[in-house]
């Protein structure tokens, strides 16, 4: 495995074993041909919603100081790129979510494009407005959201270079 390849993170081998195959080819597709990977159809995992954008994650395991990779949907306003640490509802955070917390820098793939980026959590205002954002383009987050007692986090990714505009992608 290189450094830079997928690593399934702690808890996901409880997943079944259909939805890792998916999530490994989404990653193989991400590897091979990075502009179909961007849109990618979560309903053969069992997510419906039709197709949503998806970003690869570059970042640094805060334990083993390794680069790792995930593969996330991410949400757009303008030039401002979010990503959602909701982990399905889960009680815990995301692996991910707590490596860019020790470590922000990172950088962000969508598509082709791939630039170095800083992330930081949103809070108070900012962070409402962008959880109204989230919740009217993906409705289950709501439910992820009444699942957990955590406030589950919302990460904007300061690019930066400017991600160029792409079809489909508000």
């Amino acid at each position: 495995m290189s450094a830079d390849e997928h690593r399934i993170e702690p808890g996901a081998d409880a997943l079944p074993e259909a939805v890792r195959r998916e999530i490994a080819a989404h990653h193989a597709l991400y590897a091979s041909d990075p502009e179909a990977a961007h849109l990618w159809d979560p309903i053969v995992i069992g997510v419906a919603g039709g197709p949503v954008p998806c970003l690869l994650l570059h970042h640094v395991g805060r334990k083993s100081g390794q680069q790792l990779n995930a593969i996330l949907q991410y949400y757009r306003h303008e030039d401002e790129i979010v990503i959602v640490g909701s982990k399905g509802g889960l009680p815990q955070h995301p692996v991910w979510y707590l490596n860019l917390l020790a470590t922000p820098n990172c950088e962000v793939q969508i598509g082709a494009f791939r630039t170095p980026a800083v992330a930081r959590t949103l809070g108070g205002a900012e962070r409402a407005r962008w959880w109204q954002r989230v919740c009217a383009e993906q409705p289950a987050q709501l439910a992820y959201q009444a699942r957990t007692t955590r406030e589950i986090p919302l990460i904007m990714l300061e690019l930066r270079t400017a991600a160029p505009r792409r079809a489909g992608v508000a």
